[in-house]
């Protein structure tokens, strides 16, 4: 079971997100939230100062929390989520355009990128994402097809994640990632909103069984005014 701190300060990073406390606005104080989360204040005092590392509110001298501006979703830059996990937890309207699905045969580069043979054939899966109305994400996934025999439209509009978890019974487990800026493609072009964007900001993914077995790579391109790429860091001796 989680910390009850963290259970608090998932709901109340919700409810930023959702809007219910806006860019400015003051949070209830911490004895107000402790009424309302039926714990005590040392538990709300951890919750609020884990908003204040990720960025969520400033704590103001003789003011309190006061809520920053959080316009931008707040990528993962470290784990392992899928795009329906993240919307379910942004709780926004999205959706996933599916827009290839097939086997092929691996290029050189996909070759070396998947460390397989040449007799490995390989599943090219397009997908764009929405998000309240607008196509800002275009991810081009590159999977072996001796690991993941099978992939509808079906499951690309749902989760391959939760299809391969689920499903085919496999742990996912890690993956190595590297974030670059790109000039736009033509395929930006034609399958997102670009809004006179340029640039995207991109992230090339090997991800990995627990078995460490390399099965995947990756390419998700972002438009980048709507994305802030995330992390948590510790400094240790």
């Amino acid at each position: 079971m989680k910390n009850k701190y963290i259970v608090i300060y998932n709901d109340l990073v919700q409810m930023i997100q959702q809007g219910e406390f806006m860019s400015g606005d003051t949070l209830p104080s911490e004895h107000e939230l402790s009424n309302q989360f039926s714990t005590s204040r040392e538990t709300i005092r951890k919750a609020l100062n884990l908003l204040s590392q990720n960025g969520y509110i400033q704590k103001v001298r003789g003011k309190g929390s006061v809520v920053l501006d959080h316009n931008k979703f707040e990528f993962p830059v470290s784990g392992l989520t899928s795009f329906k996990e993240l919307s379910d937890q942004l709780g926004q309207d999205s959706k996933t355009h599916v827009h290839e699905v097939f086997v092929e045969s691996a290029n050189n580069q996909l070759r070396e990128r998947l460390n397989c043979s040449k007799e490995v054939k390989i599943w090219k899966v397009s997908r764009s994402r929405e998000i309240n109305g607008e196509r800002i994400i275009l991810d081009k996934d590159f999977i072996r097809e001796d690991v993941v025999p099978s992939i509808t439209k079906s499951i690309a509009e749902n989760s391959i994640y939760e299809y391969i978890e689920n499903e085919l019974g496999l742990e996912i487990s890690f993956a190595k990632k590297e974030i670059i800026v790109e000039p736009v493609t033509e395929e930006d072009e034609k399958y997102l909103d670009l809004e006179g964007h340029t640039q995207m900001v991109v992230i090339r993914s090997f991800v990995y069984l627990a078995d460490a077995t390399l099965f995947q790579f990756t390419e998700s391109r972002h438009r980048p005014d709507k994305f802030q790429f995330v992390d948590f860091a510790r400094r240790t001796k």
